[in-house]
């Protein structure tokens, strides 16, 4: 089948090359900023310590996903694999369970990656309340967080009706009035003295840390929040059928995303302790990086940096609401989700998943809590990253996919490499992110991530009653193997 021909009303369209997925992604870096003062509060200087160790364990798991990106171009990323391995071969009954697994997948990481939208809007209002005293005589934190999502949402939308070649451009846009001015910030108090070793390696771990039961799962729980920020950059393989050449385009941007967040996680969290200490960022958990700005560049660099952070928190936005779009698509696609989720305009812009994103965050911004928000985003994204490294296992010694073509392949062996990790995504991570959560804020978003991941299931059941609907009223049309065609489309 040709290229030209799955380009329809509701399939998405070749238009990027590696260097717009990459621009495109270039929010990842960015989302160390909610957990540049959390992370410390347990594990104080070792948590330059656990970035680093994060984003190499998102190398790890992103060579896994780099080979089934080339293997199955047409798949949307993480949610794309999980889908099309899952899928279990003349199964018997009226639904195909594999389906469901995979769905759950894809499911889990649209999950963990739709709240980004929700907590940096609440950034956006928290920081335009202390910025503009005339702004906030007249609104609230709240109503200002409510206000930035609508009008940030909106414009998004706007852009990215047009395709996504228009969304990287942004991406170039913002890229360089916040990641070069935030590269700035984060070598200049090395340059001028600012770091104090001392406050470094004389707070490397708590004092009272041990290692104990107690302990151990907070750390799991401490890693499965930063993996949230850290590795993802996965999201770039997630515009595998926008490539012009997703054998070379998709490694090409994840790696490079990838280095970018090593340097950039490790080094960033080093200058905020090294200028202000352990106690000075606990001190400022939300927006450490303002303080730093006005130790080094006065007054005028507080402000500067504010503007530049909520530049930096639209490009975040902006990463988040075509990742998680494109996870709805894909569902859809698969017939893992209702068709009406998969629909296209004339751009190739899945509009309806634009919508539904946009409109589900208004409903998260409402709950005022950007923490509880994370958590229960860091619940999906573990689900998500543990199913989706089994199916690569899976997709390296089923028969049926074994032998299929792998234009980028990872070291070999990496099978083992890939259920070490999600061995240690589910259940390890699962279960420190839940004891943590019951720790610090309580059941709420333990029990608000599990009810949404449980929401699938009925909306998975009535996916496959549409779509044998769909089949039984194409049959008189279509011959058997046009259905066939049909359903092999996303992934062909």
């Amino acid at each position: 089948m040709s290229e030209n021909s799955l380009n329809t009303a509701n399939h998405l369209k070749r238009s990027i090359d590696w260097k717009q997925g990459l621009s495109i992604s270039l929010g990842v870096p960015l989302l160390i900023l909610p957990s540049l003062g959390y992370i410390p509060l347990y594990l104080s200087a070792a948590a330059i310590l656990v970035w680093g160790l994060s984003v190499i364990q998102g190398f790890m798991q992103n060579a896994a996903y780099a080979e089934m990106a080339t293997t199955f171009p047409k798949a949307s990323g993480l949610p794309g694999y999980a889908q099309h391995i899952f899928r279990t071969e003349n199964y018997k009954g009226k639904y195909d369970k594999g389906k469901l697994i995979g769905g759950f997948s894809a499911w889990s990481y649209w999950f963990a990656w739709n709240p980004v939208l929700a907590i940096f809007a609440i950034l956006v209002g928290g920081y335009l309340h202390g910025l503009f005293p005339v702004l906030a005589g007249a609104f609230t934190e709240y109503q200002l967080s409510l206000i930035s999502g609508l009008v940030i949402f909106a414009g998004l939308f706007v852009i990215n009706w047009f395709g996504l070649k228009d969304g990287a451009i942004l991406g170039y846009i913002l890229a360089a009035v916040s990641l070069i001015p935030l590269i700035i910030l984060t070598f200049a108090p090395f340059a001028t003295g600012h770091v104090e070793l001392d406050n470094i390696t004389g707070s490397w771990m708590p004092a009272d840390w041990a290692w104990d039961m107690h302990h151990i799962l907070i750390l799991f729980g401490i890693f499965a929040i930063a993996q949230w920020s850290a590795c993802g950059w996965e999201t770039a393989a997630i515009y595998g059928p926008e490539y012009k050449n997703p054998s070379k385009d998709v490694p090409k941007a994840l790696f490079a995303c990838g280095i970018i967040c090593f340097f950039s996680y490790v080094l960033v969290q080093a200058a905020v302790i090294g200028v202000l200490g352990v106690d000075g960022v606990i001190a400022e958990p939300i927006s450490p990086l303002i303080p730093v700005a006005q130790a080094v560049f006065g007054g005028a660099g507080t402000t500067i940096t504010i503007i530049i952070l909520i530049a930096a928190m639209i490009l975040i936005i902006q990463t988040a609401y075509l990742g998680s779009s494109r996870a709805l698509h894909s569902m859809s696609a698969e017939n893992n989700l209702p068709k009406i989720f998969g629909k296209t305009n004339r751009h190739g812009t899945p509009f309806i998943a634009l919508l539904v994103t946009a409109a589900f965050n208004m409903v998260l911004i409402s709950m005022g809590s950007m923490t509880a928000i994370l958590a229960a985003a860091a619940i999906g994204y573990t689900c998500a990253n543990g199913i989706s490294l089994f199916a690569y296992v899976k997709a390296k010694k089923h028969p049926a996919l074994a032998n299929l073509e792998r234009p980028f392949k990872a070291p070999k062996g990496w099978n083992r490499v890939a259920m070490l990790f999600g061995l240690f995504n589910l259940p390890l991570c699962l279960i420190g992110v839940v004891y943590l959560n019951s720790l610090e804020i309580g059941w709420a978003p333990t029990w608000l991530g599990f009810i949404v991941l449980a929401l699938y299931i009925p909306i998975w059941f009535y996916s496959q009653h549409e779509s044998t609907r769909t089949k039984q009223e194409a049959s008189p049309a279509r011959s058997s193997d046009d259905v066939e065609d049909l359903e092999k489309l996303p992934i062909i």
